[in-house]
């Protein structure tokens, strides 16, 4: 049956002790954990100090020893075991994720699905994609040369409120995979998801020290986490994300982020229309607009706009909101007051300036203290607060455009570029418009699902919308340090005694235009031309 955060599932033996999973140095202060549906308290947590982190730090720099030393099939063993004890505990999961995010049950369920699929993909791909690798050496036959993948260390790994269960684990497998110790550091609105996650791993075998949670407010742990690991993987805001490159930089080490977005969707004249308004809908308001990747401006041809307006606000009505875990619920409430209250200004301040208000644009008290209805503005301009900042909520502007060319060059007149959405009944039209796309990832006739669900293709943002990749091999090879080791045979490089310099250098002159060549610069040389 359906039950709210204050019910009685709060007692199933997988939430009993969490906090005891956290790393802390000494006896402190807990901080409650409560629900954004209800204000419930679900637990409490340590609020944890430098000293704790530098504590986390230090065990698992030692446990990475012994870690990185194993061969990669029994790391690969700890991670199925650990995606079977995540089977196992799907619906405590499920519960957590949505107890402490506020979630509907079925965007708790799209995290857990992605548990998995992270799990078996580097499970499959990370034992070939980090074994050593023959490349091209300096002298054919008497130079081999291949390359090593040394991992980094310690991992720091930042990790936001808005996807607790995905983000916890979709950085940190590839990262222990590699060979690395991860010490994660939780948003203190989602703790409690981490550490069942946490417990499922060690439950799973893995060494203790290897993985640990430290918890507590960022200002405080998030400078000496970067501080003392050897890599950073943060995702947030744009904001944030500067300052966590800068400290990264003065302390040279590696800096991975997945920041902020104003994504668009494009409607072309051709788009499959029933479709498109669906998939705008999940696009806009899966986890009540909550997701980097979700859609905050659509684009429509002009002669589709009056009809695509007029349905989509209305699919967004049809939209139910709750705070129980029942399937039918389709959007909960926002993550927090201060959440609340910047959706709340960035509606009204685009309203006082013009915009128009076809759906929503009002928060609902009566369902609880932090919803707010799915809202479809058009009329927004740039000048109003919304026009260009995220918001980071249920809230999408929707502009007519006369052509795709004019959708394009809206959509990439901004400084963000993490996702887009393309929507053709026209495959070639559709890869077209998407190529000129600036975005990390872009989706044809989908929202996010399908960028983010290709776990073999890399995953981020260009602009202000990130740095570096998860997913695919570069969501693995990051958290490591590639070594290159080449071995010489016979002949030393560089002139023999026996061969006058000038010889040598007419010689190795020619040979150097041989050892890369390609077909035109071969017929080129030969014909001279």
């Amino acid at each position: 049956m359906p039950h709210t955060a204050t019910e009685t599932y709060r007692k199933d033996p997988a939430w009993a002790g969490l906090a005891d999973e956290a790393t802390v140095a000494a006896t402190r202060p807990m901080n409650t954990v409560t629900s954004p549906i209800d204000g419930a308290a679900l637990g409490e947590v340590p609020i944890g100090t430098p000293d704790d982190v530098h504590l986390a730090v230090t065990r698992a720099r030692q446990a990475a020893k012994a870690w990185s030393a194993r061969p990669i099939d029994s790391r690969v063993e700890i991670i199925e075991r650990f995606r079977a004890e995540l089977s196992a505990h799907r619906d405590a999961l499920l519960d957590i994720a949505h107890a402490e995010s506020g979630k509907a049950q079925i965007s708790a369920f799209e995290e857990f699905l992605d548990l998995g699929l992270t799990c078996s993909y580097y499970a499959a791909k990370a034992p070939k994609i980090l074994k050593r690798h023959r490349r091209i050496g300096a002298l054919p036959v008497l130079t081999s040369a291949y390359v090593h993948y040394v991992p980094k260390g310690v991992v720091g790994i930042i990790a936001p409120w808005n996807y607790p269960l995905t983000l916890a684990v979709s950085d940190s497998v590839p990262a222990l995979l590699a060979g690395n110790a991860v010490v994660l550091k939780p948003d203190s609105l989602t703790p409690l998801t981490a550490l069942l996650v946490l417990r499922l791993a060690r439950q799973a075998g893995l060494p203790h020290d290897v993985m640990q949670i430290v918890t507590g407010p960022g200002r405080e742990l998030g400078d000496p986490l970067i501080d003392s690991s050897d890599f950073i993987m943060f995702t947030g805001s744009t904001a944030t994300g500067r300052k966590v490159a800068a400290r990264a930089g003065q302390q040279l080490i590696g800096v991975s982020a997945e920041l902020g977005g104003k994504n668009a969707l494009l409607v072309l004249e051709d788009a499959p229309l029933a479709r498109t308004v669906a998939g705008a809908v999940q696009a806009s308001f899966a986890n009540s607009g909550q997701l980097c990747i979700s859609i905050e401006r659509i684009y429509v041809a002009r002669p589709l706009f009056e009809w695509f307006a007029n349905s989509f606000a209305s699919a967004a009505e049809e939209l139910v909101l709750g705070g129980s875990n029942g399937w039918e619920v389709d959007m909960g409430p926002l993550i927090s007051a201060d959440q609340l209250a910047k959706v709340t200004r960035h509606v009204e301040d685009a309203v006082a300036k013009g915009a128009t208000v076809l759906t929503g644009g009002k928060p609902r008290p009566d369902l609880g203290p932090l919803f707010y209805e799915p809202t479809v503005l058009t009329g927004v301009t740039d000048a109003m607060e919304l026009g260009r900042e995220e918001t980071f909520g249920p809230v999408v502007a929707l502009y007519p455009v006369d052509s795709d060319e004019e959708a394009i060059a809206l959509a990439n007149d901004t400084e963000y570029g993490l996702n887009a959405s393309v929507w053709t009944s026209n495959p070639a039209r559709g890869r077209r418009v998407a190529e000129a796309l600036r975005a990390g990832t872009v989706n044809i006739n989908e929202g996010y699902a399908a960028t983010w669900g290709s776990i073999d293709a890399p995953m981020g943002g260009f602009g202000i919308s990130g740095l570096g990749r998860r997913h695919g091999m570069e969501g693995l090879v990051k958290y490591t340090e590639p070594q290159t080791v080449a071995r010489q045979r016979l002949l030393a490089i560089g002139p023999p005694e026996w061969v006058p310099r000038d010889k040598y250098v007419a010689a190795m002159s020619v040979a150097s235009t041989l050892l890369y060549p390609t077909v035109k610069g071969l017929v080129r040389r030969v014909f001279n031309k």
